[in-house]
């Protein structure tokens, strides 16, 4: 059985680099599909330029992969335990990307109750030191 239901989104994305934490928070409304054992949340964002950022988010039980496309392209995998790279592309130009994840935890969103999903990973930029990250969204579904 698949379901589709509106859902409002508020992602938390922290980075931890020498002791310095850097929060960014995006909060937006979007789609949740949910098959079976895969989750596919979808949602558009603006940059500072207002340029438009398109997420597509699939979520199984021991992956997530977040693609995004639009004012920025990437398509990032995390798996447990395990190293992936991809290419990050922007305005400013390519970044290659080697991520450590070491935790994935996803709560899906049930009735009334709010849903969660939570990363912690490193990642090393053109093969600079890694930098610890962790990603939360946190989902409710719409009435």
């Amino acid at each position: 059985m698949t379901e589709k239901s509106p859902v409002s989104i508020k992602m938390t994305m922290e980075i931890n680099d020498l002791g310095k934490k850097d929060v960014t928070i995006v909060e937006e409304q979007g789609q949740l599909l949910e098959k079976e054992t895969t989750s596919i949340l979808t949602f558009s964002e603006s940059n500072e330029n207002e340029e438009q950022i398109h997420s597509f988010i699939t979520i199984k039980p021991d992956s997530v992969s977040v693609k995004r496309s639009g004012a920025v392209s990437m398509l990032q995998k995390f798996i447990k335990k395990q190293i992936t790279e991809n290419v990050y592309r922007h305005e400013f130009g390519t970044i290659h990307m080697e991520t450590t994840t070491d935790q994935i935890i996803y709560q899906p969103p049930e009735n009334q109750k709010q849903g969660k999903l939570f990363i912690s990973y490193s990642t090393s930029l053109n093969g600079d030191k890694p930098r610890r990250h962790s990603l939360t969204i946190v989902l409710k579904k719409q009435p």
